[in-house]
């Protein structure tokens, strides 16, 4: 018997034993409808499985009243049977149904259910719709990029038998990340990238080299689930402006196809797993970016093809009057803690978990998953009190955008029963404001460097849920941060309405790119003041891709459609700013060496606390409306217990150099303070410089960092 077609981490242990033994399978008389011999499936197995007799389909609606299964030849429209699955083979609200003789290779599938049709009691079924299955593990018809869709979505049938040898996940901690976020498509589609597959997950890999080299422990992927870059599609000034971001999921269970280098007949995934499998042999884990909080359907006027014709009123929020809630602001809003929802992305996230090892979710617009189906916030979301407690994903980081359209902002408060992480959106705001100058953030400024205590209590979630960032896809880049005033989005044909228009940011006296000598080297030494401070910051950092060597989006602050130079990643600047890449890397290393700003260690033998704030006098941290300079000091002992481990991070965001004393050393400890950065500095990375006594002098807009260490 050929068990390779039997994806047997979607079955029950039940089902296993029923699909590996086809004496079984036979044991009843079978069924013939309009030609095909068929009975009764495998009810727990959700979606189309592969078996050795052929598929098993299984398909649940609360509200339908008959379900018809469509076989599509491959590439057409126009289904070759429709097979009627029978009222005797519904279980409750689940119709499941093996077809034998079935040859995964020449088929595409879908459905057609029929029902009520109320709107205001948000019923929409419609018996001429097609349907795709929620639980589709491939889904065709945009395998290539850019290529007009006929609005019909059909799912695969794959096989899932990646052999993963003896590969294992890194498992790391929180404290050992560093995280970098990027765009499949947009991190190697630029023709000056150096890799052959451009735009793909087989392009990411090739860049492994150098995110090696770059010293990132993680990276974290914008959504690959398919979705439909032609969805809202727009031409502006001779060019597509389409879904390039694609947070809109067309199928949550199915890998974007158009990001494999070479098309996919059936080993679905393979590529992507190749990447993933490649990256951990390396000690580098994989997050995906992923969007339960609203799906490509839209509003009332949206496309329909999966939920609105299964059980609309059930995985949507719907005002009285049957219309979208949209808390997402893109058009509908999933109703996730509804138990069938629940169970649903439940399931989904297994599944990228055992068949495709991801170490990790970041989820967009998190608040919605703690939202009631009337839209009201819940005290104890059961989706996120699942997922947190969910054995399969009992080591799988869970990382909250603790905000949404709606209006809630959960960034300290965000339900997370010791589990949840969260994008501190606090810590972008607040040290892009004091990095920039502006009054009264001293105190902000030093309780982020130290992981946000005042947000995360120690004796609770501590600095370990804070997901430290300045910039990330949506905003601008970290070039750009100190490049423009204003969002530049003309190009997106809003009318520059849309992205955000409090960005925090800071041209340094000019709008835009210049050749001026002295701005150039403010703006340098701004965005090397931000990765000193984000990478020496107790929590786990996070950056943008190309922010390591100034890409520049042009001053777009919400490029999500735009697929081309404006949105992917520059690599001709690499060369020009080989330093700033080399200081970002040096930092990297710095932060690995010294686990003291990671994480909490041993009490230092020199009596100092864990951590402490320091105004230009040590042990003084009265900061007032006017201060602007901050010090954090972290101490602890080293790991391996040779000694201590005391860094010491100072920041000068005023327009004039300061003096300030560092912490004095006992006596006994034979240790004195060196300088490890120093902004100002042409080559901020200071080598060779002796011990510092007394006062220091820091220059303008400027951050150095100390490290105590034996005298030779």
């Amino acid at each position: 018997m050929n068990e390779d077609n039997i994806n047997v981490s979607d079955m029950s242990m039940a089902a296993k034993a029923g699909a590996m033994n086809d004496s079984k399978i036979h044991m009843r008389p079978l069924d013939n409808i309009e030609g095909f011999d068929v009975r009764p499936g495998f009810y727990e197995i959700n979606g189309a499985t592969a078996i050795p007799v052929g598929v098993n389909f299984t398909l649940h609606s609360n509200q339908a009243t008959s379900c018809e299964l469509l076989l599509f030849h491959r590439n057409e429209d126009e289904p070759y049977a429709v097979i009627p699955i029978p009222e005797k083979y519904r279980i409750g609200n689940v119709w499941s149904m093996i077809v034998f003789g079935l040859d995964i290779e020449s088929f595409e599938y879908a459905y057609r259910l029929d029902g009520p049709y109320n709107v205001k009691k948000g019923q929409l079924f419609d018996k001429s719709k097609i349907i795709l299955d929620p639980y589709a593990k491939a889904i065709t018809g945009q395998s290539v990029w850019g290529s007009r869709h006929t609005g019909i979505y059909k799912a695969r049938v794959v096989k899932n038998n990646f052999d993963w040898g003896d590969s294992v996940q890194p498992r790391l901690q929180m404290d050992d990340l560093v995280i970098y976020e990027l765009h499949v498509r947009g991190f190697t589609k630029d023709p000056f990238s150096g890799v052959i597959h451009n735009g793909t997950f087989a392009g990411v890999l090739e860049k492994l080299p150098y995110l090696k080299e770059l010293g990132v422990t993680a990276i974290e992927l914008m959504p690959i689930f398919e979705f439909d870059e032609m969805l809202g599609r727009r031409d502006y000034l001779g060019r597509e402006l389409m879904d390039y971001w694609g947070y809109n999921t067309v199928g949550f269970f199915a890998p974007n196809t158009s990001y494999n280098s070479v098309k996919e007949e059936h080993q679905e995934g393979t590529e992507l797993k190749g990447m993933i499998r490649l990256f951990h042999e390396n000690g580098i884990e994989v997050i995906l970016d992923v969007v339960f909080n609203h799906t490509a359907e839209g509003n009332e006027n949206g496309p329909f093809f999966c939920f609105k014709g299964l059980d609309n009123n059930i995985y949507y929020m719907l005002t009285p009057e049957g219309y979208y809630y949209n808390f997402s602001g893109c058009g509908n809003t999933f109703n996730c803690n509804h138990p069938v929802v629940q169970q649903m992305i439940v399931d989904c996230l297994r599944y990228w978990v055992t068949n495709y090892h991801i170490d990790g979710f970041r989820f967009d617009l998190a608040t919605i998953l703690g939202r009631n189906e009337d839209g009201s916030p819940m005290d104890k979301p059961p989706l996120l009190q699942t997922l947190a407690f969910d054995p399969v994903l009992g080591k799988t980081k869970l990382i909250a955008e603790a905000w949404d359209a709606g209006g809630m902002y959960q960034v300290g408060s965000f339900p997370s029963w010791n589990r949840w992480c969260e994008w501190n959106g606090r810590y972008r705001d607040d040290m892009r404001s004091f990095l920039k100058g502006d009054d009264g953030k001293a105190g902000a400024a030093a309780q982020r460097i130290m992981g946000s205590p005042d947000l995360y209590h120690p004796d609770e979630r501590g600095y370990h849920a804070s997901v430290n960032f300045l910039t990330c896809h949506d905003g601008f880049t970290m070039h750009d941060l100190y490049t423009y005033n204003e969002k530049h989005n003309e190009d997106n044909n809003w009318n520059n309405t849309d992205g955000a228009n409090d960005n925090l940011s800071w041209n340094c006296g000019f709008e835009g790119e210049t050749t001026d000598k002295e701005v150039v080297t403010l703006r340098n030494r701004m965005v090397r003041n931000a990765f000193a401070v984000l990478l020496a910051s107790r929590g786990t950092p996070m950056f943008f891709m190309g922010d390591e060597f100034g890409n520049s989006q042009s001053g777009n602050n919400n490029a999500y459609c735009q697929d081309n130079y404006l949105a992917w990643l520059r690599w001709k600047d690499l060369q020009v700013n080989k330093p700033l890449f080399d200081f970002v890397k040096y930092m990297i290393s710095f932060r690995k060496k010294h686990p003291v700003i990671r994480c909490k260690s041993e009490r230092s033998s020199l009596g100092f606390p864990e951590m402490s704030a320091h105004d230009v006098k040590p042990w003084v941290a009265n900061y007032g409306r006017d201060s602007h300079f901050v010090g954090v000091m972290f101490a602890g002992r080293k790991k391996n217990g040779t000694g201590d481990d005391v860094v010491y991070v100072a920041v000068n965001s005023f327009w004039e150099e300061l003096y300030f004393e560092l912490p004095e050393l006992p006596d006994y400890a034979t240790l004195e303070w060196f300088c490890a950065v120093d902004t100002t500095r042409e080559d901020p990375v200071v080598k060779g410089k002796g011990a510092i006594r007394g006062r220091v002098k820091i220059g303008p807009r400027s951050v150095m960092i100390f490290f105590a260490a034996y005298y030779s």
